[in-house]
């Protein structure tokens, strides 16, 4: 008997539980059918946004790093920076020992001091050599006077002499004498012309001296600016980095000091496959994501587009004249400036960024 129950029992099991696999399988199709519904609508969402769209994560963000760099050397008195230090263009970053420089401009002081004396001297002897000249043209003058009544007397003289009335030795004086001073006015107009010589030799040395001058003022003024070039101030407002000098030390001209990045402008160089630049164009709105601040979005637009793939400026461009030659897709740099600052979320150089740009 109770194995006849058993039986019924196994019998009712099958029965019982069918009616209940049956009503979940509607629900498990609607399920499935939303599901490739809702997955079909995003990828053709994605697909339409794609179709739009430019995108790749081979972007960084890049700024103006301005190398500080000492025009002379010598030891370093004072380093009035850190690293990671605010700066703004003009402040006193480091300041060399300025005596040697200085001792330069002493010299080149007193050397200019020498020129302009010289000037004075040379400007001397011309008002000498100018009075040299008066001088020989007043000589010139009396010989003249002297001669022309010399004349008048050796005219009388020679009448006189003629009647007898004087002696033949007042006649050779009178004679000789005119003689003297025609010899003398000869001699006076030499004199002028060498005095006039003298002026035009003293003028050329004005001018020498003048040159002189000069090129003590270049040396003097070549001289300060060494000196204040000992004096080495910040290019313009950044952040220092990679500081690389301290008090002691002595540094050589084109030794760099440290690295100056600039904090009033960032923007982001974005490596596009060549594939993707079709529609690609100047002014095209770019949505920007940084990996630093995942919650937050960056807008800014297409500034300009490389001329050459970033393989063009490698230490060893591709040449696929050789031979070996693989096709690679390359890349070409697009530069994109952003649209505005957030100063809660700055933006530093070399941080890793998405890019995407709207093409249509």
């Amino acid at each position: 008997m109770a194995t006849s129950v058993q039986q019924d029992a196994t019998v009712v099991t099958p029965t019982s539980e069918q009616p209940e696999s049956g009503s979940r399988r509607p629900i498990i199709f609607i399920i499935l059918a939303l599901v490739l519904l809702v997955g079909g609508y995003f990828g053709y969402q994605r697909y339409q946004f794609g179709q739009a769209h430019e995108e790749t994560d081979d972007a960084q963000v890049e700024g103006d790093v301005y190398p500080v760099i000492p025009r002379v050397g010598g030891p370093v008195l004072d380093v009035k920076i850190d690293d990671n230090q605010v700066v703004k263009k003009g402040d006193v970053v480091v300041t060399l020992d300025p005596a040697d420089y200085q001792q330069r401009v002493n010299a080149a002081e007193a050397a200019l001091a020498a020129a302009q004396a010289n000037v004075t001297a040379a400007r001397t002897a011309i008002g000498t050599a100018q009075a040299n000249v008066r001088a020989a043209q007043a000589t010139i003058g009396v010989s003249s006077a002297n001669r022309a009544r010399l004349e008048k007397d050796l005219k009388r003289s020679t009448f006189l002499r003629k009647e007898d009335i004087i002696p033949q030795s007042d006649y050779d004086a009178v004679q000789a004498n005119l003689q003297a001073t025609t010899a003398q006015r000869a001699t006076a107009e030499q004199q002028v012309a060498v005095a006039r010589q003298q002026v035009a030799s003293a003028e050329q040395q004005v001018a020498v001296a003048q040159a002189v001058v000069k090129q003590r003022q270049a040396d003097l003024d070549n001289a300060k600016l060494q000196l204040s070039y000992a004096t080495i101030t910040a290019p313009a407002n950044g952040v220092v980095s990679r500081k690389n000098v301290q008090p002691g030390q002595v540094v050589a001209p084109g030794q760099q000091l440290f690295g100056l990045v600039a904090s009033d402008r960032t923007w982001v160089v974005a490596n596009f496959k060549e594939t993707q630049l079709e529609n690609m164009k100047v002014g095209q709105k770019v949505n920007i994501e940084v990996d630093a601040y995942p919650n937050e979005e960056f807008e800014g637009h297409v500034e300009s587009l490389s001329a050459a793939t970033g393989a063009r400026f490698a230490l060893l461009p591709p040449d696929n004249s050789t031979g070996n030659f693989v096709k690679v897709t390359q890349r070409v740099p697009v530069k994109i400036a952003l649209d505005k600052v957030d100063p809660e979320h700055p933006l530093r150089a070399g941080m890793s960024v998405t890019a995407t740009v709207a093409v249509k």
